[in-house]
């Protein structure tokens, strides 16, 4: 894929379900509760995004995909754009910027809770995605950015909470993200296995 069109591409396939959504809403296409519709949506695109940002290195390591390295960025800043869509959504069309009925969901309802949390945990992973942030914070960039694992396992954690019963979606979203996990366990245990070689070597 050409380089000069792959962002592009992406760019408007990520905002694409955020305009459907968008048209939606103003043609009442949305059933009987679409700020309900609104919220949802927002929300599983959120974790699609992240889920398809770790994707990245696999697809690279597996099948040579080299691509999807080049747009990582991107997706991530996707998943930041609807997370804050799902947040504004609740805070306004939900809440009303009831601060005082918002801070009481945020400690007597666990999956708002757990939401909240994932969402200032993606905050600095957004504030800090562009190059000139990862020439200032060095090392720490790459320590900052495994938040990009523990944000979405607080995604799928919310999920679950906010469905209660019909956790089946949730659950391929939790599988999905347990594979990537487990991948990058498997590589970090590889990293090390090289590096103690190289040691001996020398």
């Amino acid at each position: 894929m050409q380089k000069h069109f792959l962002k592009p591409l992406v760019f408007i396939s990520g905002l694409l379900p955020a305009v459907i959504l968008a048209w939606q809403f103003y043609a009442d296409r949305l059933g009987a509760n679409p700020i309900d519709e609104i919220t949802d949506g927002t929300g599983t695109w959120t974790l699609r995004f992240l889920l398809i940002t770790l994707m990245a290195t696999p697809l690279k390591r597996l099948f040579g995909w080299g691509w999807p390295l080049h747009v990582r960025r991107m997706l991530g800043l996707f998943a930041f754009f609807y997370a804050t869509l799902h947040l504004f959504t609740y805070l306004w069309l939900d809440q009303f910027f009831d601060w005082g009925e918002i801070g009481t969901d945020i400690l007597k309802r666990p999956f708002i809770t757990v939401g909240m949390l994932a969402f200032v945990l993606l905050l600095p992973l957004a504030m800090t995605s562009t190059r000139a942030m990862m020439r200032r914070l060095g090392r720490n960039w790459k320590a900052l950015h495994q938040l990009a694992y523990v944000v979405p396992l607080l995604g799928v954690l919310h999920y679950w909470w906010l469905v209660k019963a019909d956790v089946r979606e949730p659950l391929v979203y939790g599988v999905v993200l347990i594979v990537l996990l487990a991948f990058r366990v498997r590589r970090g245990k590889v990293a090390v296995r090289t590096a103690a070689r190289d040691r001996c070597a020398s």
